[in-house]
């Protein structure tokens, strides 16, 4: 790889570190292109050879966080997939309580005042969470752990509507929902119930 090619992935990823802190200062409805390339300290030109827009970027953000969590699930492949989705929304959980409630708030008011024909963050994130569960959920059943049969679109929005809910009830109890118990309590009592219908009878 030559100097300049460096130089570039420095730059790209310079410009992600300084988005993901700016949305966990500011929000992201407030943050700007501006805001960024400023942050970074480069021309706000330079913004565009990398991304096309400030959602783009974002999406970006998203799919690093879970290549992380991606490395945790590979240190635990011998465990079975109840195990995996724990660790899976534990860290689901984790990740949003580090955007702070005021934060996630803006977030969720961004999402219900949508103005149409407009990008939405809250769109984009609900669709790539829900193709990030339906990979762990697909590769359960190549490995056999889950059943050929399985409903993985159905069962991922039931999960998913269950794990939006505890962060939206985590800011309208004011931060006295505790969102990191309320996901060890689905995974003992409801993921198992959910999940263990469709479990190959010799990975139970």
């Amino acid at each position: 790889m030559s100097a300049r090619q460096e130089n570039a992935l420095k730059t790209r990823q310079k410009l992600l570190d300084v988005t993901n802190e700016l949305i966990k200062e500011k929000g992201f409805y407030k943050l700007s292109i501006g805001d960024i390339t400023e942050r970074a300290g480069v021309a706000k030109g330079t913004f565009y050879i990398y991304f096309r827009h400030k959602e783009e970027i974002v999406l970006e953000i998203c799919k690093n966080l879970f290549k992380e969590t991606q490395l945790k699930l590979d240190e635990i492949k011998d465990s079975n997939i109840i195990e995996k989705l724990c660790l899976y929304f534990d860290c689901f959980i984790k990740e949003v309580q580090s955007y702070k409630i005021h934060i996630v708030r803006e977030w969720l008011k961004g999402i219900v005042e949508k103005k149409e024909n407009s990008d939405s963050m809250g769109t984009i994130k609900w669709l790539y969470d829900n193709e990030m569960l339906k990979n762990i959920l697909f590769e359960a059943v190549e490995n056999k752990e889950l059943k050929s049969n399985t409903p993985i679109n159905t069962l991922c929005e039931i999960i998913l509507t269950q794990m939006y809910g505890m962060f939206t009830c985590w800011c309208m109890s004011d931060g006295n929902f505790n969102p990191e118990k309320a996901v060890k309590d689905f995974c003992e009592i409801q993921l198992k119930t959910i999940i263990g219908n469709y479990m190959e009878n010799k990975r139970r």
